[in-house]
């Protein structure tokens, strides 16, 4: 998506894992277009880490300075790894912004909601990773989401970390809980969204999608990163000053 930017306002690059599902993709394509209506005068662009193209390092290639902001909502192997290599192999130029992840379980909670919870107990489902922060991240939302909705959560994972999904739901049952349901911490529908409908439980909330928090996340990541900057040339420009009066 292009759009005249005002100077000093480098392009916002929107980073997200891909799929090949359908709906997942025009899920992409509307929170960038409505990312965008936000950010008048800023380039809005759409850089894949994963399954499509342009992959990230081809869209930074074609802009040189950007700002991008992970549409991922932990700092797994993605965000901590690939995103950095594809700046740096794009020629350096870009700058990343923090995941958007933490302000997303409000978001979380309303897809529940309309889902038809209540439940007993929610098992959050979350992709999954290796990295211990991510994980940590994940426990973390688990947390703020059974004190808004006043019921336990726990966390369940679709790959490379335990307890999967499946077994979350069946240890909630185990424990007493009759009727359980599966919150989606997943951004946009596709692969790992499809299998929450096999997992057990009784109901499975929408993926979180283009959600008003999540525009506002990546409007708000882009905007705190970019005041740093701003915030750091100007004391920069003082000290400078400083330096020739004195």
């Amino acid at each position: 998506m292009n759009g005249q930017h005002r100077a000093g306002r480098p392009p916002l690059v929107l980073a997200l894992h891909g799929t090949r599902s359908q709906a997942g993709q025009a899920v992409a394509s509307d929170l960038a277009a409505a990312v965008a209506a936000t950010l008048p005068g800023v380039e809005v662009h759409l850089g894949w880490a994963d399954v499509l193209a342009p992959t990230l390092t081809e869209t930074l290639s074609g802009l040189g300075e950007a700002i991008v902001v992970p549409g991922f909502l932990t700092a797994g192997y993605h965000v901590t790894s690939d995103l950095p290599a594809a700046v740096e192999a794009s020629g350096g130029r870009a700058r990343l912004a923090r995941p958007i992840g933490p302000a997303l379980v409000p978001a979380v909670a309303d897809r529940l909601a309309a889902a038809g919870d209540p439940a007993d107990a929610v098992v959050l489902a979350a992709a999954g990773s290796k990295r211990r922060r991510s994980l940590d991240e994940v426990a973390a939302a688990a947390q703020r989401l059974a004190a808004m909705i006043g019921r336990p959560v726990v966390p369940g994972y679709l790959t490379a970390a335990d307890p999967t999904v499946p077994d979350a739901v069946a240890r909630l049952r185990a424990s007493g809980h009759r009727r359980v349901a599966i919150a989606s911490y997943l951004l946009a529908p596709g692969v790992f969204a499809d299998r929450l409908d096999e997992a057990g439980a009784d109901l499975v909330s929408a993926p979180i999608g283009v959600h008003p928090l999540v525009v506002e996340a990546v409007r708000s990541a882009y905007a705190a990163f970019l005041g740093r900057e701003l915030h750091l040339a100007s004391a920069l420009a003082t000290a400078s000053g400083v330096e020739r009066i004195a």
